[in-house]
């Protein structure tokens, strides 16, 4: 996977580029389950580590990886103290999974910045593998309905439509799925933009 849509760039540029708090797919993951504790979770695209550190925080053990050693650093820098979470600097696309492995995988941001929709379609499947029955995919991506890339400059992410995500979990019980925009600014540019965003939380079926 390339370094693409000039995240890179702006976590050289400013050390929490995407703050503090949790996701709030990742909240909501946990008000459904009511605890972290003894699950072990893959944090794939972890950027600076908010859902990893929050995960780790209520009693997760974590693997976070993401392709930008900008942003691993960034990271370590600000979750100093957590000793639940495994910080990489890893392709998932050269990831090397076993099956079972994991209770809860986490996917922010993370699909759309793929090379290819074959890609996000095997990168799914693999996860998918190696995610325990009635274990959780939290995924959260661009889809195809409305992508505004001025901020974003260089980037051409790869697009799905929001129904193909969810045909992606055919079999998963979708416990949450919405297609919604999304209005941001990033700290390094002030430029404010749209993104369509699919959100889903699935459940392997047992």
């Amino acid at each position: 996977m390339s370094m693409r849509g000039g995240y890179d760039e702006g976590y050289k540029a400013c050390t929490c580029f995407w703050g503090r708090q949790p996701g709030r797919l990742v909240i909501r993951l946990y008000e459904h389950i009511h605890t972290f504790a003894g699950l072990r979770v893959l944090d794939v695209g972890c950027g600076e580590g908010k859902n990893a550190a929050f995960l780790a925080g209520h009693g997760a053990e974590v693997s976070a990886i993401d392709v930008s050693a900008a942003a691993i650093r960034n990271a370590k820098m600000a979750w100093p103290e957590l000793d639940r979470v495994a910080w990489e600097v890893a392709d998932i696309s050269a990831l090397k999974l076993t099956s079972d492995s994991y209770d809860v995988v986490v996917l922010y941001g993370i699909l759309h910045c793929l090379d290819s929709a074959d890609e996000v379609r095997a990168i799914i499947e693999r996860l998918g593998q190696a995610t325990r029955a009635g274990g959780y995919h939290v995924v959260c991506a661009f889809n195809d309905r409305r992508q505004e890339l001025h901020a974003h400059p260089g980037f051409s992410p790869t697009l799905l439509k929001h129904e193909a995500y969810l045909d992606l979990y055919r079999g998963w019980h979708h416990l949450f799925a919405t297609d919604t925009d999304l209005y941001e600014t990033h700290p390094h540019n002030n430029i404010p933009h749209t993104h369509s965003m699919t959100r889903i939380i699935a459940q392997k079926e047992d």
